[in-house]
């Protein structure tokens, strides 16, 4: 398969872990006989410093003329404690999703088992989590009309659903809940938002034809409590922009670090693939940063092209890093790996998966690895 693929590093770790998701992709290359084609664009605080937006149109024109995307992180210290700032890094991603109309967000929670003792829940509550957030986002409180008084003492964000919007991404819900164990949980707040309300109707429409699958409502905060004490009740999860921004983020809590969950953004046309961790530009040329999210993100990418078997052979060389303990700081303290370390493993297992090769861990170690 040929594939022409945008890389979006952005900022901080970004374009860090995004190289480790290209090694891997030039691995799946060798071994599998395709042919992928990489050009990079710029988007956040990087592309504002040379062009002076968040999102050039050299950059839509790339993505748009490319069968998918792999983007990397979006955000700087600068703008963060900069609350008065007009124009921000994070609009140049609002507005990507926008133009290219990626309405759909997926992203997985599921543990690994040989990291269970990383997160800060007991191992009898979280084992065998496996979850999916569908986060509408092209809609809601993010998109809608934001005012601010002369004075500066009064402020407003408008939330704002049509059916159509709530619709197209409740059927893919509905969908994949049908794949999975048939069972879709809708979180809102309706007994607050009109907003929530009106998803509560479109979405028991919606359910009249998914009859197998079974539907049910939780209040956002009831939700969020649902996720840390009970998370093996969830299946599919449906809910809104913001909503599902922050329990997809409580949801990486489960598994002990933000830099281990992939995330996917579709539409009709385009598709997008990303770590949903931030940008932490603390740790940015540090070579500290996981690279294991952006790396399953591009795992999320090859399965939406029907790429499952090259798909899965990422995903196991992922989980033998992580049973030879090949990973960074975040998962282990005293590890001596970094993430061009990690991505080179990682990449290397995806060439040649012989269990019983006999790799130098200390060369690794060093940075200096020749596994491809």
């Amino acid at each position: 398969m040929d594939l022409k693929i945008a890389l979006l590093g952005g900022d901080g770790i970004g374009p860090e872990v995004l190289a480790q998701s290209v090694k891997c992709l030039q691995a799946v290359e060798e071994t599998f006989n395709h042919h992928f084609t990489y050009t990079e664009g710029l988007i956040g605080a990087v592309a504002m410093d040379k062009y002076g937006s968040p999102l050039p149109k050299q950059t839509i024109d790339l993505c748009k003329a490319s069968d998918a995307i792999l983007f990397g992180t979006i955000g700087t210290l600068k703008y963060d404690d900069n609350p008065s700032a007009r124009v921000r890094p994070e609009q140049g991603l609002l507005q990507l999703r926008r133009e290219l109309q990626l309405f759909t967000n997926i992203r997985p929670v599921k543990i690994f088992p040989t990291l269970i003792n990383k997160s800060p829940l007991k191992k009898h509550v979280i084992f065998g989590t496996d979850f999916v957030i569908y986060r509408e986002l092209t809609g809601g409180i993010y998109f809608g009309e934001k005012k601010l008084s002369e004075d500066g003492t009064r402020a407003s964000d408008l939330c704002e659903y049509s059916e159509k919007e709530i619709s197209r991404i409740t059927h893919l819900a509905f969908k994949a809940a049908k794949n999975r164990r048939k069972k879709l949980t809708l979180v809102d707040k309706a007994n607050v938002l009109e907003t929530s309300r009106l998803w509560r109707k479109v979405v028991t429409r919606i359910s009249e034809s998914y009859p197998e699958v079974q539907l049910d409502f939780l209040f956002v905060d009831n939700a969020a409590m649902k996720m840390m004490l009970d998370p093996n009740d969830f299946d599919v999860i449906l809910t809104d922009n913001m909503f599902g921004d922050i329990l997809s983020d409580q949801g990486s809590a489960i598994c002990g670090s933000k830099g281990l969950l992939p995330s996917a953004s579709i539409g009709n046309e385009h598709a997008m693939f990303e770590p949903f961790h931030g940008s932490y530009p603390q740790a940015a040329g540090k070579n500290i940063a996981n690279p294991v999210a952006s790396i399953l993100s591009t795992a999320m990418m090859l399965s939406h092209f029907g790429l499952h078997e090259e798909s899965l052979a990422v995903v196991i060389a992922v989980d033998k890093s992580m049973k030879k303990h090949v990973v960074t700081k975040d998962l282990n303290a005293s590890s001596k790996y970094g993430t061009t370390q990690v991505g080179d493993f990682i990449a290397g297992n995806i060439i040649d998966s012989d269990e019983n090769l006999n790799y130098n861990y200390e060369n690794i170690g060093l940075g200096r690895s020749t596994i491809i």
